[in-house]
């Protein structure tokens, strides 16, 4: 049992004046382990973007969509930048075997230079889906943008697009839809990558 004396009190005061890392990390990792996903996107100018996000959202499935936050525009962000001329995006889940190379692309690349070729992933392009998919990614989703909305208190966007099509390896699909996350990529923070062990799978709860 935790008793009172183990436990630390944080204000909403202390949050706010401490060293701006350490406050990323400490809320960003209060949210909880979460999936980790590549976004890939390209230009009108034909340049490549890859992008991890830990902010992916389910909003439902008929239709089915899916959420992200962005970070303020105030800088360039060109993920952003290249849904909103596209609205074309995919979403490629992250083996963790090639964790560095995912993390990797955080970093703040030019607009004109590749993170494909920068970190080692191999761009690939499915049917007539105008971004690149990450060839090595086990899931990998083509999206279409359909609303961007503003987040007044902090400045962020959140961007909502819905599924045009699911690639994924055929194991890794239960006959009753569930999909087997198996030895991919979950973030805790910044950059506190997990590992996700299955438990179990329970029936529909009925009073």
């Amino acid at each position: 049992m935790i008793t009172e004396e183990k436990m630390v009190r944080i204000s909403r005061g202390q949050i706010l004046e401490s060293e701006k890392l350490y406050r990323v990390k400490l809320v960003n990792s209060l949210a909880g382990i979460r999936q980790v996903v590549l976004v890939g996107t390209k230009s009108k100018s034909d340049y490549e973007n890859l992008a991890v996000f830990s902010s992916l959202i389910h909003l439902g499935a008929n239709p089915p969509l899916f959420g992200l936050i962005s970070r303020p525009d105030s800088v360039d962000r060109d993920t952003l930048e290249n849904i909103r001329e596209t609205e074309s995006y995919t979403l490629n889940f992250i083996d963790k075997q090639w964790v560095k190379q995912a993390h990797q692309t955080s970093a703040r690349y030019p607009k004109e230079v590749s993170e494909f070729a920068e970190v080692g992933l191999t761009a690939e392009y499915l049917e007539n889906c105008f971004s690149p998919f990450v060839k090595e990614a086990p899931i990998k989703i083509e999206m279409k943008l359909q609303q961007i909305l503003d987040i007044e208190i902090n400045k962020t966007k959140m961007i909502i697009g819905s599924i045009e099509s699911l690639y994924l390896q055929k194991n890794r699909l239960a006959e009753d839809g569930l999909v087997k996350p198996d030895h991919l990529l979950l973030s805790g923070g910044l950059d506190a990558y997990y590992s996700g062990e299955f438990i179990t799978q329970l029936p529909y709860a009925k009073p």
